[in-house]
């Protein structure tokens, strides 16, 4: 007899189910996209496998995928408990490492499943920190666990998507909502105003009925109510250390429309070897109202390629500001391929910081909707905590948020009320 906490498989080869009350919603949903919210120990990640073996007898013999944010979440967690039920449990075929991982139907395993033991059916296995791995496949259905993580990225959810689109397969997403990014803005807050595609399950670690009540109490005492919130009862709370925490997509971000003419534009730019991105802000020259209404992000490039990919797109662009004190020479470069770039007025980070944020609290910065991974950055734009739990001055990864300090420097030369090119602008209170 082989089991875990919500499945069993007797001597008698039947399998019995039993689903608290989350589970059994989530199970019984039939929208396309299936988030599971669950608090820590919750038993999100050991309801993935059923779900997917569900989808797989239902849809048939192809190609499906288990997703995790990194190699060693899936080893530790989503592929053991998968491996007890479609290897161990069910003996449905057997897992490969080598040359890709994967899990591959035997003929006895496609026999049991579809009537036919010439059926090929494969699970693979990705890792949303890297989105190319997640490529050259067609895919019937996705489990992605941890999908909250940070290093689970935004563009590893659209080249699911993608994969997914031939067969407009399912996805279930099962995760704790461990920080404000993509996942929230993508699909709860459309769940939140009816999109018929997405479903959204949220409950608590203690709907679990292995989940002690000393346990959710001692938890309780501990954390921060925020952490608790989020940890142990599935809601989404702004953490510590999140650095614009002030801004929020529902009131900060507005619809593409074209630009007025009359309106000052001013293109900040993040210069880098690996990755070189820029920010495209609006000014109304009345109000000293701004908008972002274009981003660009490419790696590998030379500055002159750079300057092209911009001036592609926009071809007069009226006023560009960009790099550290530092970085003379990346200036230099872009000047001579044909896009002068200033040197910020305000050098300091965090006063550029400042700058933003209260351009945010004041209401006179907002941005395109459309602009999906700079919403997703500025959810997740945090500040590292101490081992009490407490914001530090360091910021977390700074290095993956170039598109944020494209519009630091974007705004806080806005901010300065002068610039130095041939147009000018007095935002007064910006």
């Amino acid at each position: 007899m082989a089991g875990s906490e919500i499945w069993e498989v007797g001597s008698d080869g039947v399998m019995r189910v039993s689903l608290h009350p989350g589970q059994l919603a989530a199970w019984e949903s039939g929208r396309r996209f299936v988030l599971v919210l669950s608090g820590t120990q919750g038993g999100k990640t050991v309801f993935g496998p059923l779900w997917l073996w569900r989808e797989i007898r239902e849809r048939g013999p192809g190609e499906y995928c288990v997703v995790a944010p990194t190699f060693q979440l899936m080893e530790t967690k989503a592929l053991p408990e998968f491996k007890r039920l479609f290897g161990e449990a069910l003996g449905l075929g057997s897992y490969k490492a080598s040359p890709t991982r994967r899990f591959e139907f035997s003929e006895e395993g496609s026999l049991a499943t579809f009537g036919d033991a010439r059926s090929r059916c494969v699970v693979r296995f990705g890792y949303a920190d890297n989105p190319d791995s997640l490529e050259s496949a067609t895919y019937k259905a996705v489990w992605a666990d941890e999908a909250g993580q940070k290093s689970f990225r935004l563009e590893s959810f659209e080249a699911l998507l993608r994969r997914l689109s031939i067969h407009r397969g399912r996805m279930l997403l099962t995760t704790t909502p461990y920080r404000w990014n993509w996942l929230k803005t993508k699909l709860y807050d459309r769940w939140e105003a009816g999109d018929p595609d997405i479903d959204v399950i949220r409950f608590e670690s203690r709907m679990n009925p292995a989940f002690s009540e000393e346990e959710w109490e001692s938890a309780q005492r501990m954390l921060p109510k925020w952490k608790f919130d989020m940890m142990y009862r599935a809601l989404w709370t702004k953490p510590a250390g999140v650095i614009y925490d002030c801004f929020d997509p529902r009131t900060h971000c507005v619809p593409s429309r074209p630009i007025p003419e009359g309106w000052i534009r001013v293109v900040g730019i993040d210069f880098g070897q690996v990755n070189t991105a820029a920010a495209f802000v609006a000014v109304d020259p009345r109000s000293g109202r701004m908008v972002v209404y274009k981003t660009y992000s490419a790696g590998e490039k030379s500055a002159e390629g750079h300057v092209r990919s911009i001036l592609a797109t926009e071809p007069d662009v009226p006023y560009a500001v960009g790099g550290s004190p530092s970085e003379d020479e990346w200036r230099a470069k872009f000047s001579r391929a044909g896009l002068p770039v200033s040197k910020p007025s305000v050098q300091d980070v965090e006063a550029g910081i400042d700058a933003v944020y209260s351009a945010f609290q004041s209401g006179r910065l907002s941005v395109f909707s459309n602009l999906e991974k700079l919403i997703d950055q500025l959810g997740s734009y945090s500040r590292e905590l101490d081992d009490d739990g407490e914001p530090t001055e360091r910021i977390e990864d700074k290095e993956r948020y170039h598109r944020l300090d494209a519009l630091r420097y974007a705004v806080s030369e806005i901010s300065t009320g002068v610039f130095d090119g041939p147009q000018r602008v007095k935002a007064t209170g910006v």
